[in-house]
C-alpha cells in the first residue's frame, strides 16, 4: 500500500470519526432537549389536572371542571382508583381498556416512563393521589412522541448521511492534495535511481513549491548531500589520479635504475640513491594512506602524555634546518615554556608536516616564521611563511581529504598527497584543540594551532593511553 494511499485512508478515516462524534453528541443532545421538552409540557398539564380532580363520598375520582385546551393538546389523561381501574379517560391516542403503564402504579412518587402501545411511543408522567396518608388513585398523563421519534430517526440519517458525504470528499481532497504535496518525493525518487543506474552526481532534484516546509527543507537536504558526494567523489578521483602518477613515477625511476646496472653489469651508487630516494618516496605514502585509513575508521592510536610543547617544537625546528638548508630561513619570533597533554610523536608528524610544507613552498631566500606562546588557557604555535600562498579558491578545501590544490602549490617541487593536512587536522582536533589557516596568494601562509594547556593537578603520567 503506498504512502499517499495510507495517508488518503488516515485523514478521511479521521474525518469521518470526528464528524461522527460530533453528530452524535447532537443527536443525543437534540435527544434530551426534546424529552426535556415533553416532560415539561406533562408537568405543566399534570399541576392543571391535579387542581380538578375531586373525591366524591362514594369514594369515587372525578373531574369538576374541563381542562383547559391549551395546556391539555395533545396530552392524554387517565385517572384510576386505588385498585387500578379506570374512573376518567380523556385520550386523544386510542381507547385504552388498562392503564398506559402498571409498573410505577404501587409507587408513592411522581415518576416518568416512556412505553409502547399498539405502535405508539408515548411519553408517560405516573403520579400518585392521596388523601392524608393513604393512595387512592393515580392519575396518568401520556404524550404521543412518535413525532419525536421520527424527527430524531431523521436527525440520525442526516448525520450519518452527512459523515460519510463528508468523508468520501475528504478522501478525495486528500487523494489530490497528497498528489501534489508528495510529488517532490517521487522526484527524490526518480532522481535516486537515475544516479544510481547512470553514475552522474551532478543531478539535482528541482524544487517545487515553498522552501521552508517539510518538503522543502528535504529537497534541499538531499541536493546538498549529492553535492558533498559529488565534491568527494570529483576528490577522490583526483586523489586516484594523483596517487597512480606519483606510483608510476618512482616506479619507472627504480625500474629504469635497476634496467640500467644490469645493462652494464655494474653497481653504480648514484643509481641506488636514486632507487633509495623513490623507495622514500613510495614509502611516505603508503604511511600516509594507512594514517588516513585508521584516523578515517577512529582506529589511529594516540598515546596521550604531560608534554613539554616548546621542547618538541625545537627538535623539530633542528630537523628543518637540514630541509631548508641555506634556500630559506627559519625564525623563531618567541617561545614559551609550555605543557600540554598529547600524543608526541602525532604532534611532532603535525609541526613537520606544517613546516616542510612552509619551506617547500617559499622561495629562495624567503624566511619561516615559528612562534610559540600562552594564549588565554591554551597554547598556541603559529607557522607563518613567505611563499606563494593559497589561493581563495583552495582555501577552504585544504584540510579535506584527498584534495590537492591546484595551480602553483600543487605544482612545486616534491608536492605532497593531499593527505598531510587532513591528518594534521585530526590529530589536533582529538587533542582537543583546533587548527586555522590565512593565507593571501603571493605573500604567504599563516597556519595557527590552539592546544589546551595541561594543568598541573591534572597531568597524566608519561606513557599513559588514551
Amino acid at each position: 500500500m503506498s504512502l499517499r494511499l495510507r495517508l488518503t485512508i488516515l485523514y478521511s478515516a479521521l474525518t469521518g470519526g470526528i464528524l461522527l462524534v460530533f453528530g452524535m453528541l447532537i443527536f443525543f443532545l437534540v435527544s434530551v432537549l426534546l424529552v426535556n421538552q415533553v416532560d415539561n409540557i406533562l408537568t405543566a398539564a399534570a399541576r392543571e389536572v391535579l387542581g380538578r380532580v375531586r373525591f366524591n363520598t362514594y369514594g369515587r375520582l372525578s373531574l369538576s371542571e374541563f381542562l383547559r385546551s391549551d395546556l391539555m393538546a395533545g396530552v392524554s389523561v387517565l385517572l384510576l382508583n386505588e385498585q387500578g381501574e379506570i374512573e376518567y379517560d380523556s385520550t386523544f391516542i386510542l381507547d385504552p381498556e388498562t392503564p398506559f403503564e402498571t409498573n410505577n402504579l404501587q409507587k408513592r412518587r411522581q415518576e416518568f416512563s416512556s412505553v409502547y402501545i399498539e405502535g405508539f411511543h408515548l411519553r408517560v408522567l405516573n403520579i400518585p393521589l392521596k388523601v392524608g396518608a393513604r393512595q387512592v388513585g393515580t392519575l396518568q398523563l401520556a404524550y404521543n412522541t412518535s413525532n419525536l421519534s421520527a424527527t430524531r430517526q431523521a436527525l440520525l440519517q442526516v448525520i450519518i448521511i452527512a459523515a460519510l458525504t463528508s468523508t468520501l470528499v475528504a478522501a478525495a481532497a486528500s487523494w489530490l492534495s497528497l498528489d501534489r504535496a508528495l510529488s517532490p518525493l517521487a522526484a527524490v525518487t526518480e532522481t535516486a535511481m537515475q544516479i544510481t543506474h547512470a553514475d552522474d552526481l551532478s543531478r539535482r532534484i528541482p524544487l517545487e513549491g515553498l522552501a521552508n516546509d517539510e518538503i522543502g527543507r528535504l529537497v534541499a537536504a538531499f541536493n546538498e548531500t549529492l553535492e558533498r558526494l559529488e565534491r568527494l567523489f570529483n576528490s577522490q578521483q583526483r586523489f586516484l589520479a594523483d596517487v597512480s602518477h606519483e606510483l608510476r613515477t618512482p616506479l619507472t625511476v627504480i625500474k629504469g635504475n635497476v634496467a640500467l646496472m644490469r645493462k652494464i653489469g655494474v653497481t653504480d651508487t648514484d643509481l641506488l640513491a636514486g632507487i633509495e630516494e623513490e623507495s622514500d618516496r613510495l614509502t611516505r605514502l603508503v604511511v600516509n594512506l594507512l594514517l588516513e585509513a585508521q584516523a578515517e575508521s577512529g582506529k589511529l592510536p594516540l598515546h596521550f602524555a604531560a608534554l613539554e610543547l616548546d621542547t618538541l617544537l625545537l627538535e623539530v625546528l633542528n630537523e628543518m634546518r637540514v630541509l631548508a638548508r641555506d634556500r630559506v630561513r627559519l625564525r623563531i619570533t618567541e617561545i614559551d615554556q609550555v605543557l600540554v597533554n598529547g600524543d608526541r610523536d602525532r604532534l611532532e608528524q603535525v609541526f613537520i608536516n606544517l613546516i616542510s610544507n612552509a619551506i617547500k613552498y617559499t622561495p629562495a631566500g624567503g624566511t619561516v616564521f615559528i612562534g610559540l606562546a600562552k594564549v588565554g588557557e591554551n597554547a598556541r604555535v603559529i607557522v607563518r611563511d613567505t611563499g606563494v600562498g593559497i589561493s581563495k579558491k583552495d582555501l577552504p578545501h585544504i584540510f579535506e581529504r584527498f584534495y590537492r590544490a591546484e595551480k602553483s602549490r600543487s605544482r612545486a617541487v616534491d608536492s605532497g598527497f593531499g593527505l598531510g593536512l587532513s591528518i594534521s587536522q585530526w590529530i589536533i582536533t582529538h587533542h582537543g584543540g583546533r587548527i586555522e589557516v590565512n593565507s593571501v596568494e603571493g605573500k604567504g601562509t599563516t597556519f595557527l594551532i590552539y592546544l589546551p594547556l595541561l594543568k598541573a593537578e591534572t597531568a597524566s603520567p608519561a606513557g599513559q593511553a588514551a
